[in-house]
């Protein structure tokens, strides 16, 4: 199971109120929630293996140079020196909450892995590209990474949690195929082709002026890839109906610079806290009942312990 820990720690965020507090005082609502989510999903799931997946850097120097609006919007407005990173918008009350979830996964033994200049999805996508042994299910909010479906050599699920935890959708290929009209046969890397004709503003990605969700999905199914597609618009005799020519051909740039904006990456280089299985009970019972006093989430801690040990099945 692989945890998109940030799309997570923000959806728990906002989720539960801030007057969940810490002894001290300090705002305790995104750990509380998370950690309640990662017991839920321990239980549901029974993975053998768990990785917390982090944003080592939002937004890569490499999607930005290719599309400069790759999420421009939630750029921090503040003054930056030659060569960092840019910082996003994150409430005052859930940065310092961020150390405290880690320390929650660290006490109980929980992996975490990131990427130097790679986002938490570009990991996501290298881990589950690279794994041949286990069945994965990465659980996420994010619709970006419903391409990363696959059936083999090893299923690759999408548990998409967009509408919370108890409403969340389980994705593979058959059902990203039938939900968002692309290619059967190829339905991840569709999805990724589908997203960039249609773009998405959340992310500062302008789609191709004039192709919305339902016309992608028509021109995808029709010419089955969006490299037929850019062959079919610069061909004079493609059956490709005029106005939609027009359209890929004035986009054309855009389309070549967004296409590895849109692919999460499966080559990042991650590097892990330590090994990815999943502990069956705290590796230090000592600091994970610290940690529990200190924020205040003794049943949270309570109810993660008991989902790892399989107590309530």
């Amino acid at each position: 199971m692989l945890l998109d820990g940030a799309g997570l720690w923000f959806r728990a965020f906002y989720g539960l109120p801030e007057s969940l507090t810490a002894p001290d005082g300090r705002p305790v609502n995104a750990v509380r929630g998370f950690t309640d989510m990662v017991a839920a999903l321990v239980r549901a799931h029974r993975p053998r293996r768990l990785v917390v997946c982090l944003d080592n850097d939002w937004r890569p120097d490499f999607r930005v140079a290719a599309i400069p609006s790759y999420k421009a919007h939630r750029v921090e407005e503040a003054a930056r020196e030659p060569g960092e990173v840019d910082v996003e918008e994150v409430p005052d009350s859930l940065t310092p909450q961020v150390d405290m979830i880690l320390d929650v996964l660290d006490a109980f033994g929980i992996a975490t892995a990131g990427a130097d200049g790679y986002e938490a999805d570009d990991v996501l996508g290298t881990l589950a590209a690279r794994e041949t042994t286990d069945p994965v299910i990465v659980v996420s909010g994010d619709r970006d990474l419903l391409q990363v479906v696959r059936d083999e050599p090893v299923p690759v699920r999408v548990l998409y949690v967009g509408r919370g935890l108890a409403k969340a959708e389980l994705f593979g290929p058959a059902e990203v195929a039938r939900k968002y009209g692309v290619p059967a046969e190829r339905a991840g890397a569709a999805y990724a082709e589908l997203a960039l004709l249609r773009g998405d503003p959340s992310d500062g990605l302008p789609g191709v002026a004039g192709i919305g969700e339902k016309t992608a999905s028509k021109l995808l199914l029709e010419f089955g890839s969006l490299e037929a597609l850019v062959a079919a618009a610069a061909d004079p005799s493609s059956t490709l109906a005029t106005g939609v020519r027009a359209k890929i051909g004035a986009a054309a740039e855009y389309i070549a610079a967004a296409v590895p904006v849109v692919r999460v990456a499966t080559d990042a280089p991650v590097a892990f806290s330590r090994e990815d299985a999943l502990p069956s009970a705290p590796s230090d019972r000592r600091r994970v009942a610290e940690v529990a006093q200190d924020y205040g989430i003794e049943n949270a801690i309570a109810r993660l312990t008991s989902a790892l040990a399989g107590e309530g099945d």
